[in-house]
C-alpha cells in the first residue's frame, strides 16, 4: 500500500459542513496503519491510532449551535467554515430527489435561496456491492444560493428552509436519493442480512469478484419464476417454443409501429438473434464478449442456455463475458428477456453498438436479425441481490455508508411508489431505521411521507396497492417511538407520479421534525346507529373543505366487496359515520390510489390514509 500524504477523511468533512449540535463529533478517516492521528477543532484536540485497515476515528466533545465558522486540522490537512446546528438526512426516490428547478414557483424560491446558514450536500449517484470509503465522485458542502439550490432536493430544502428560519440555527441537510429505487438498496449490510439471509448477502458479495459464476447461480431463481408463471415453459434453453415475429428496429419497442407493445409497452419481452460461429471463433481461448447496447431496463441474457447475465439501469451498457465453453461451431443462440416496468423499453443505444466479439478476432455485427416475443404473464421478474435499483444494500454501501458515523437530528424518507404490491415493507421499513440509528444517532428522529394522490379516478371501493403502502408507512411509525408520518395525500398530482408542490410538504416535515403533531386516526368505535373515529394532532377541530361532510370515508366488512362509502360528518375532532345498518368491522379512509379528499383541520393540515378495526367502548 503506497503512502499516504496526509490522512484521507470521510468524505462528510469538506468545507462549509455543518456539525450536529449536543452530540459528541466523529471525525473518521484513514491514514497507514499504526499511524498516529491528531486533530484539532476549533480550540479542542484529539488523538488517535490508524487501525490494521488504516481505519481511525477522532472524537470531540459536543457543542452548542453557533453561527461562528469553526476549522478542523487533521495532519496537514484544514477544513474550513464548519458550522453547528442541526443536520438532517433526505433520502428515497425520485420525489426526493426532484429538484427545486422542476417544482412550483422554481424561478423566484431559486432567485430567493441565498443563506449562508443553510448548507446542502448532494451525494453522488453510486451503487456497490459492499460498504465504500468514497463517494463515487468527489462531493462538496455548499451554502444554499441559487447555483446549489436549483438542483438540489425540493422536499428536503424546504423542509430545511422552515426549519432554519424557525429554529434561527444553522441547518445542513444530504440529499442521498435516486429515482426508482425500492426501499431495500438502502439497507445496511445487517439488515440485508437479517431479511434475506447469508445465501442472499454471500451471492451479493462475489458479484464483485466473480460476474459470471454469480449469474449463473441467481439464473435458477429467475428461470424458476418464469417456469411458474408461463405454465412451465423454458424460451432461454427452448426457444422455438415461443412464437417469434421480426424486431422492426433497434430501438424502443414503444416505437415499434404496429407491434402491440405500442400501447402495452410494461412487462417482459424475450429477444433472439442467432449467430453462425467459425470452429475459429466458436474456440477461442478468451472466449467472445457480448455488447448490447443499453437495454431499458432489466435484462437476463443467455447463450446457447447459459445465463451470462443480469443487469437493471436505462442508462448502462451491457457487456458481457461468454466463455469459449458456452461457444460451438455453427449455429449460436442468443436470448435476451428484457423487462420494462416504466414507460419505454427495449434497445436504446444506436444499432452498430450491438456486435459479439470473439476474443482476437473480428467482431459479428448484431445490427439486425433479431427477433421478439411478449412474454404471456404481467408480473415482474425477481430482481438480483446486485439489482441497482432492487438489489440488497447496493445504495446504501455507495450514497450512506461513507458518510461515517457522523451525528445526525434525523432523517426525512420518501419512498414507496417502487414497493407497492412488493409484501414486507414493514419490515423493510423498521430495518431502514434500525440501520440509520446503528450508523449515525440512535435517537434519530425518522419522517415518512406518505405517498401522494396519483392514478386513475376510482368510482367505487376497491382495492389498492398504493393505499396498502400507505398503510404500511403509517404502520411502521406507529411502531417506532421517535417516528412521524407526513401525508401527501392531498398534493399530489393525479396523472404525474412526480407532483411539483415540494413547498407544502416541506412545510409539513418541518413542522414533523420540530415535534408538533399532525393528524393521525386513534380508534373507530360504535357510537350508537354510527361509527366514531376519533384522531390526535388536530389543531383546533375538523373541518371538510368545500363540502357539508368529508368525503374518501369506507365502512367494510370482512372482505373487499363488503366496502362501501360512508356518510360522513364532522364533529370537534372526530369523524362520525352514519348509518352502519350492515355491521362493519373496519373502516378506511382515502383507499385508493388516487383518492379525492377533503378533511382538515385548522391548520389546512390533512387525515393521512388509513384502515381502523372497529371496536366498541
Amino acid at each position: 500500500m503506497p503512502a499516504l500524504a496526509a490522512p484521507a477523511l470521510s468524505p462528510y468533512w469538506t468545507d462549509h459542513a455543518v456539525i450536529q449540535r449536543g452530540k459528541p463529533v466523529v471525525v473518521e478517516g484513514r491514514a497507514e496503519p499504526g499511524e498516529r492521528i491528531s486533530g484539532i477543532l476549533g480550540d479542542e484536540s484529539s488523538k488517535a491510532v490508524a487501525g490494521s485497515d488504516g481505519h481511525f476515528v477522532l472524537q470531540f466533545k459536543p457543542r452548542e449551535a453557533s453561527g461562528t465558522p469553526l476549522t478542523l486540522a487533521v495532519g496537514d490537512r484544514q477544513i474550513h467554515d464548519l458550522l453547528v446546528g442541526d443536520v438532517w438526512l433526505c433520502s428515497g426516490q425520485s420525489n426526493m430527489a426532484f429538484m427545486v428547478q422542476q417544482g412550483l414557483n422554481s424561478a423566484t424560491e431559486i432567485a430567493s435561496s441565498a443563506d449562508d446558514g443553510l448548507r446542502l450536500l448532494r451525494v453522488p449517484d453510486g451503487s456497490a456491492v459492499s460498504p465504500q470509503a468514497r463517494f463515487s465522485t468527489p462531493a462538496q458542502w455548499n451554502a444554499a444560493a441559487p447555483d446549489t439550490v436549483r438542483d438540489f432536493s425540493a422536499a428536503c430544502y424546504f423542509m430545511a428552509r422552515e426549519l432554519r428560519g424557525t429554529l434561527g440555527v444553522p441547518v445542513g441537510v444530504i440529499n442521498s436519493s435516486y429515482g426508482g429505487s425500492q426501499i431495500r438498496v438502502w439497507l445496511t449490510p445487517e439488515s440485508g442480512m437479517a431479511l434475506y439471509g447469508a445465501g442472499q448477502m454471500d451471492m451479493l458479495r462475489s458479484f464483485g469478484t466473480d460476474e459470471l459464476g454469480t449469474v449463473a447461480r441467481f439464473a435458477p431463481t429467475w428461470e424458476n419464476w418464469y417456469r411458474q408463471h408461463s405454465g412451465g415453459t423454458m424460451p432461454w434453453a427452448k426457444p422455438d417454443s415461443l412464437q417469434w415475429q421480426p424486431v422492426p428496429q433497434i430501438s424502443v419497442w414503444n416505437d415499434w409501429k404496429g407491434s402491440p407493445l405500442v400501447d402495452s409497452p410494461i412487462g417482459t419481452v424475450w429477444l433472439r438473434r442467432e449467430i453462425e460461429l467459425t470452429p475459429a471463433q466458436a474456440q477461442a481461448k478468451s472466449g467472445a464478449r457480448l455488447t448490447l447496447g443499453v437495454i431499458d431496463e432489466i435484462d437476463m441474457t443467455w447463450v446457447n442456455g447459459h445465463p451470462v447475465g443480469n443487469t437493471f439501469g436505462w442508462d448502462v451498457e451491457r457487456n458481457y463475458d461468454v466463455p469459449a465453453r458456452f461457444l460451438k461451431p455453427g449455429k449460436n443462440e442468443i436470448i435476451v428477456a428484457a423487462t420494462n416496468t416504466w414507460s419505454t423499453g427495449g434497445f436504446t443505444s444506436p444499432p452498430e453498438t450491438l456486435k459479439f466479439t470473439p476474443s482476437g478476432g473480428a467482431a459479428i455485427p448484431l445490427a439486425e436479425g433479431w427477433r421478439y416475443s411478449k412474454a404471456p404473464m404481467p408480473e415482474l421478474p425477481p430482481r438480483s441481490p446486485w439489482d441497482t435499483n432492487a438489489g440488497i444494500g447496493v445504495r446504501h454501501n455507495a450514497m450512506v455508508a461513507p458518510l461515517g458515523h457522523v451525528a445526525l437530528k434525523g432523517a426525512a424518507w420518501y419512498q414507496g411508489e417502487s414497493d407497492v404490491d412488493l409484501p414486507g415493507y414493514r419490515d423493510r421499513m423498521r430495518e431502514l431505521f434500525a440501520g440509520w440509528r446503528k450508523q449515525f444517532s440512535p435517537d434519530m428522529r425518522m419522517l415518512v411521507v406518505q405517498l401522494a394522490n396519483y392514478g386513475p379516478v376510482q368510482l367505487a371501493p376497491a382495492k389498492s396497492g398504493w393505499a396498502d403502502l400507505r398503510e404500511e408507512q403509517r404502520q411502521s411509525v406507529l411502531a417506532d417511538k421517535n417516528a412521524e408520518l407526513v401525508t401527501a395525500i392531498d398534493i399530489g398530482e393525479r396523472t404525474d407520479i412526480h407532483p411539483a408542490n415540494k413547498q407544502v410538504l416541506g412545510h409539513r416535515l418541518a413542522l414533523a421534525a420540530q415535534g408538533i403533531a399532525l393528524p393521525e386516526p386513534v380508534e373507530a368505535v360504535r357510537d350508537g346507529d354510527d361509527v366514531r373515529i376519533r384522531f390526535a394532532g388536530v389543531d383546533g377541530k375538523l373541518i371538510a373543505w368545500s363540502g357539508n361532510g368529508p368525503l374518501a370515508f369506507e365502512l367494510c366488512g370482512d372482505t373487499q366487496p363488503s366496502c362501501r362509502y360512508a356518510m360522513a360528518r364532522m364533529d370537534g375532532t372526530s369523524v362520525l359515520l352514519a348509518g352502519d345498518r350492515k355491521p362493519a368491522t373496519r373502516v378506511r379512509y382515502a383507499w385508493a390510489d388516487s383518492p379525492v379528499v377533503n378533511a382538515y383541520d385548522d391548520r389546512a393540515m390533512p387525515l393521512p390514509g388509513f384502515e381502523l378495526p372497529i371496536g366498541s367502548r
